[in-house]
């Protein structure tokens, strides 16, 4: 029998690059968004396949709705990969980073208890709960200390799939996904600004690229590879949860340095520090040690930072954005 997914946040990059893997395997698919009748859902466009999906509007706050969606739908699988995404913003926007990923996390997981019907169930978790772990790579083990909102709800949210696996039986699953990029990230993430910034000024564009920190290391994946991570999770014999990671960790220069050689240009010509957009906290390094992904899962990760780097950059230069 075909297998139905829902997957929560479709119209973000990692929503969209699953929901191809997942119609390349077969799956009918619903995705949803607060308002789907508005909403333009580019990147299912950008990726041919949204006249493929079926799109529900769903509030993840309001437990009715997700209740509604659910039984509408009779997902054998349901992907949360929805919330406020970026840590800079939780600063600004604490209370709704908190409902939007830990109050829809919490909505997901009591529905699926209340249907009674055996949903697999994966949560999008994230590094930042990590927090500032020095020159170790983080393993499902290492203790949380998360450092900012963001990072704040998305432990909440660990720990509630952790709560419902162990005292209900359902099978959820939490993927802490180290950082992930591809062409299809907005550019109020700061590796797309750098790339669209290096494509600008390489087809003659005067701008400066203003940034804040560099010095910061990161373990940065291609994110069609992380969404495989994804999907075998709910394939395997038992829940768990699993480190997402490639395993290295480059610095913020070095992606700034890789962007602008790739176009031909030397970055230090074009770029300049500006302290209005250092955060109140960031981590100075986050690496992840995805070893029980490799052992259990069978995954790993392909691409490292050069390659993601040149492959963003061919994108943009090609205009897809």
């Amino acid at each position: 029998m075909t297998k139905k997914a829902l997957i929560c946040g479709i119209s973000g990059q990692d929503g969209a690059y699953l929901a191809q893997l997942l119609l390349n395997k077969g799956y009918t698919i619903c995705g949803t968004s607060r308002d789907a009748q508005v909403s333009s859902f580019r990147n299912l466009v950008r990726l041919g396949i949204k006249d493929q999906v079926k799109l529900e509007s769903v509030s993840l706050n309001d437990f009715r709705s997700v209740l509604q969606v659910l039984l509408k739908i009779k997902p054998d699988e349901v992907y949360n990969l929805a919330g406020q995404s970026s840590v800079g913003l939780s600063f600004d926007q604490p209370v709704e980073t908190l409902e939007s990923i830990a109050t829809g996390t919490l909505n997901l997981l009591e529905a699926i208890r209340f249907t009674g019907e055996p949903i697999r169930f994966y949560n999008a978790g994230s590094s930042e709960c990590f927090g500032d772990i020095g020159d170790c790579a983080a393993d499902e083990s290492t203790p949380f200390r998360p450092r900012s909102p963001y990072a704040v709800a998305k432990s909440a949210a660990f720990w509630e799939v952790a709560n419902y696996r162990e005292a209900y039986g359902i099978f959820a699953c939490s993927g802490i996904l180290f950082n992930h990029d591809s062409p299809l990230r907005p550019e109020r993430f700061v590796t797309q600004k750098i790339i669209a910034a290096a494509s600008r000024i390489a087809k003659g564009s005067d701008q400066k690229l203003y940034l804040g920190n560099i010095s910061i290391q990161r373990d940065w994946g291609w994110a069609p590879e992380y969404v495989e991570a994804m999907h075998l999770m709910l394939q395997h014999d038992q829940p768990d949860d699993y480190v997402i990671a490639t395993g290295e960790s480059r610095t913020l220069e070095d992606f700034v340095k890789e962007a602008f050689v790739t176009v031909g240009l030397n970055w230090q010509d074009h770029v300049s520090t500006d302290a209005s957009l250092l955060r109140p906290t960031d981590l100075a390094i986050s690496r992840g040690n995805p070893t029980k992904a490799k052992v259990k899962l069978g995954w790993q990760a392909q691409s490292k930072m050069t390659d993601i780097v040149r492959m963003m950059v061919e994108s943009k230069m090609q205009g897809d954005l």
